[in-house]
């Protein structure tokens, strides 16, 4: 198992299209805060990628940001937010991570990797950003720039549609057409720390199965359900 991780390390790397001065950093993005669980105050454990995900997030924020504001010179603050919030989620995190092949490359306890933790969401978009993060601690912002242009490419090149600005006000919308009450919304479940928490919502529209979705916030959580309620309905 060891070989095989070492293996979708370097396989990750070459992906990545950054080669790591400080290979260090890079382990420390895949550790996952289950590694150090249970040690000792004052133990030297293993370092976990909680504090590269804090950074990571700003630095995933400003480089969307800058390419939303060079490439729609027309869109106005709501319009350049909304596409913002598609394109660092929860989902749009996992899914570049699972393109990189992160989940076979994580550093996790034995407990976290028998309840599918390579194959958790949130825990993989947890380590993109922590790795972004040490990709700019390693070689500067052009340097994490370059892993961004790569990873995000696809969803840069195809923004999301103007009807999903605000989703949850779409869902009411159909839900009403369709003679039902509100949707309602729920927390599942918050994990992760204090910083950086990640939250499960589960949205509930009588009539149809619920569905949940994670966010950085119960509010980003909301919106990545409704936005996924109405793609399984076909709504949108």
């Amino acid at each position: 198992m060891a070989n095989a991780r070492a293996e979708a390390v370097v396989a990750l790397e070459a992906r990545l299209g950054h080669a790591f001065r400080d290979h260090a950093l890079l382990e420390r993005a895949l550790t996952h805060a289950s590694v150090s669980e249970g040690a000792p105050p004052g133990a030297h454990g293993a370092r976990d990628n909680e504090r590269l995900e804090f950074l990571g997030d700003r630095i995933l924020g400003l480089l969307t940001a800058e390419r939303l504001f060079r490439d729609f010179p027309a869109a106005d603050e709501g319009q350049l937010s909304s596409s913002l919030h598609a394109l660092v989620d929860k989902a749009a995190c996992a899914k570049v991570g699972e393109a990189w092949g992160v989940g076979a490359a994580l550093r996790l306890s034995a407990g976290e990797t028998k309840t599918g933790g390579r194959r958790k969401a949130g825990v993989i978009a947890d380590a993109v950003e922590a790795i972004l993060a040490a990709v700019y601690l390693d070689g500067g912002l052009e340097a994490a720039r370059g892993v961004y242009e790569r990873g995000w490419a696809g969803d840069l090149a195809a923004p999301p549609p103007r009807s999903l600005t605000n989703p949850k006000s779409a869902l009411q919308e159909w839900a009403q057409g369709q003679g039902r009450p509100l949707p309602a919304y729920r927390v599942a479940q918050r994990t992760g720390s204090d910083h950086a928490p990640t939250f499960t919502v589960e949205v509930t529209v009588q009539g149809v199965e619920p569905l949940t979705a994670q966010g950085r916030s119960r509010q980003e959580a909301e919106k990545a359900a409704a936005t996924a309620l109405l793609k399984r309905e076909g709504v949108i």
